[in-house]
């Protein structure tokens, strides 16, 4: 009784639904075909709060019990094809494959499934929901979704018809569909297969991690020993080809095995969700205050910001220009699908590792993808065999996909090997990597390739101090140009940004530095300044993420702006016999810029004062790399002054006013409406 109540409120659930009229066009699919299947696979969307509703017992099987559930299901349509005479050439029950597909789980503790969570219970065959972000996934490869077995005695009456009938089940392996072994129930004569009506799907196997196990990579372990383990998913069919490496995903799912040899949960995929970013909803009281104190100004709000950044790894005042870019390119991060434009990256030349390294650790981890890449790992997607057998290629993120939306810091450019740094060119300019699969050598007929986005903005610093490259020098240097001849050829022009912080720039004062330095070895836990006190790491990780999901527009100012300075800098930059030194790039990085110091004003429109900044950020990175030229922008344009109080932000304020009636005239000057004569 307790059985037909439940086939009773699974018909009733399927007409309310609509689900009983999907599943008659299913099978009028089935029927129109006239092939005869050995297996009829049918999806049924449940919705587990509306079963409960209606018959607490049926929802119970569905979340606790789903084998049980899909054979109260199979019944059910077993009979509603017989009935309505939906597919002529079905036969009998088992021919039907019921895969009911949940949209949710309750939103209870039980459900979740987390590695980082003990005690952990999951060797019941039952629907958990695990979220992690996916950081392997193979090739495509074909399993037996179905097949139909005879009694080898030709006199049995089971040697003809589809009376055995075997489907794969969630959780089972290959050799539990299809085997040798099985015997005849009436005679006990060896099974044989009828091997023309095997059915194949589909399958993909992925790997995710947890979110939380993020901090291995983001170089904060604090000196405390970590572990993490991965997650493998089975997915079958439909769901193949429907999540990407590097996003993060929400996957219900059954526990297919654990044993101990294997290094890896495995679950077998219900169904996938997308995880939605959490969007931030304001920033702190603090930096309220301040906004509003400097609401009469498009400039000092920023230069505040960048002048206490980081006070618990550097003084306030100290590295202003560098971290002034580093709050730019974290702006531009992106907690969901970014455009490729929106990257930033930047270059640093440095005498002072040590701290360029840790700035640059400390503010990777104020997003939730920053990557702080370690050298014995790889930066881009790698090859390796399947581990569980498949005949399928596993391919391996890497750091750059694992920072998707985020930042991924490579350390010191010069650690890399050449054909790795050849290979990070390339995706500097392209913003995709392609990886190539030979078939020969993973046991397949063709090659196959496949090309994954690069969706990250990418850190490094080059260092100028050590003795392999003190005593190089360069001729011909031209005003304003640095010594760029020991960076790898290229790489000036493929990263965005270029940024000088040695002893003699600006940005680099030394005893502040030291000061500090001493002060946090021989006091760690004290107060280093009263501005990491009165504006918190937090109060920054708050800020950032609710900049970087401003959307931003540009004025009709700023965009002639922008584009008069590119024309004009282009033309400026160019001669007859090397053409311009400007690439292709060079207008996304100056809207990116651009669009950067907007959001970090918290703002929704780009003004001409925002595309001033980018101007000069970007005209000092083209002077570091070529020499100045006509618009003669100096190395501290955009921090021209030690921003003691408020008089100093009031000079910095008519300095950069000054600044901005220089652009306007340089682009007069030699912008698109000018005409030069054919010796210039």
């Amino acid at each position: 009784m307790s059985n037909l109540k439940m086939k009773e409120a699974a018909l009733i659930y399927l007409d309310r639904n609509g689900g009983l009229q999907k599943f008659i066009d299913d099978c009028k699919y089935y029927n129109d075909s006239k092939q005869s299947y050995a297996v009829y696979r049918f999806n049924i969307l449940i919705n587990p709060s509306d079963v409960l509703e209606l018959d607490a017992e049926l929802g119970n099987h569905i979340l606790h019990h789903p084998l049980k559930a899909v054979q109260v299901f199979q019944s059910v349509c077993f009979i509603a094809v017989k009935t309505l005479s939906l597919i002529e050439q079905l036969q009998t029950e088992t021919q039907i494959n019921i895969v009911l597909k949940l949209t949710h789980l309750p939103p209870l503790p039980s459900y979740a499934l987390d590695l980082c969570e003990f005690p952990l219970d999951y060797t019941s065959q039952r629907f958990y929901m695990m979220e992690g972000i996916v950081i392997a996934m193979t090739t495509i490869t074909k399993y037996t979704q179905g097949a139909r077995f005879l009694c080898s005695d030709e006199a049995c009456p089971l040697s003809k018809g589809f009376q055995y009938i075997r489907v794969h089940m969630p959780g089972a392996t290959e050799s539990a569909t299809v085997r040798n072994d099985f015997l005849c129930n009436l005679c006990s004569s060896p099974l044989q297969e009828d091997r023309k009506f095997r059915v194949l799907g589909d399958k993909q196997i992925v790997e995710i991690i947890t979110t939380k196990a993020l901090h291995a990579f983001q170089g904060c372990s604090k000196n405390q020993p970590f572990r993490f383990q991965s997650f493998t998913i089975f997915l079958r069919d439909e769901l193949v080809n429907k999540i990407n490496i590097g996003n993060e995903y929400k996957i219900i799912g059954i526990p297919a095995c654990v044993k101990s040899s294997q290094t890896a949960l495995c679950i077998e995929a219900n169904s996938i969700i997308f995880c939605n970013p959490k969007v931030s909803s304001g920033i702190s009281d603090n930096f309220n205050c301040l906004l509003s104190l400097t609401s009469g100004s498009c400039w000092k709000f920023t230069a505040i910001l960048a002048n206490i950044f980081a006070s618990q790894i550097v003084p306030p005042g100290t590295y202003n220009l560098l971290k002034l870019c580093l709050l730019m390119s974290l702006v531009q991060t992106s907690d969901c699908k970014k455009e490729l434009e929106n990257c930033l990256d930047i270059l640093i030349i440095t005498s002072d590792t040590l701290l360029v390294d840790r700035l640059l650790n400390f503010s990777i981890n104020l997003v939730p993808r920053g990557i702080h890449h370690p050298v014995s790992a790889e930066i881009f997607p790698t090859l390796s065999r399947n581990k569980y057998g498949t005949g399928a290629v596993s391919i391996q993120a890497g750091s750059a996909l694992l920072a998707k939306g985020g930042v991924c810091f490579i350390g010191d450019l010069c650690s890399h090997k050449k054909d790795k740094l050849e290979q990070l060119q390339s995706v500097l300019e392209s913003r995709s990597i392609t990886v190539y699969i030979p078939g020969k050598k993973f046991g397949d007929d063709i090659d196959q390739q496949m090309t994954f986005p690069v969706q990250c903005s990418f850190w490094s610093f080059v260092d100028m101090d050590s003795s392999s490259r003190r005593n190089v020098q360069k001729t011909n240097t031209l005003i304003g140009q640095m010594n760029c001849s020991l960076i790898p050829a290229n790489f000036v022009e493929a990263f965005g940004l270029l940024i000088n912080c040695n002893e003699f720039s600006p940005c680099h004062p030394l005893l502040p530095t030291v000061q500090h330095t001493l002060k946090k070895a021989t006091d760690p836990e004290g107060l280093l300044n009263l501005a990491s006190k009165q504006f918190t790491t937090e109060d920054f990780e708050k800020l950032l993420a609710f900049a970087k999901n401003l959307n931003v527009e540009f004025s009709v100012e700023a965009e002639r702006m922008i584009h008069g300075y590119y024309l004009a800098s282009r033309r400026i930059r160019t001669d007859s016999i090397y053409g311009s030194k400007l690439s292709a790039s060079a207008l996304k990085y100056l809207v990116s810029l651009s669009e950067a110091h907007t959001r970090l004003n918290l703002r929704n429109k780009v003004l001409k004062e925002d595309v001033l900044i980018a101007a000069l950020l970007f005209e000092t990175s083209l002077t570091w790399k070529y020499g100045a030229t006509a618009f003669g922008v100096a190395p501290n344009a955009v921090f021209p002054f030690e921003l003691y109080n408020e008089e100093y932000l009031e000079q910095r304020d008519l300095y950069l006013t000054e600044c901005q009636q220089q652009l306007q005239q340089f682009i007069a000057t030699y912008g698109p409406g000018t005409v030069f004569s054919s010796d210039e």
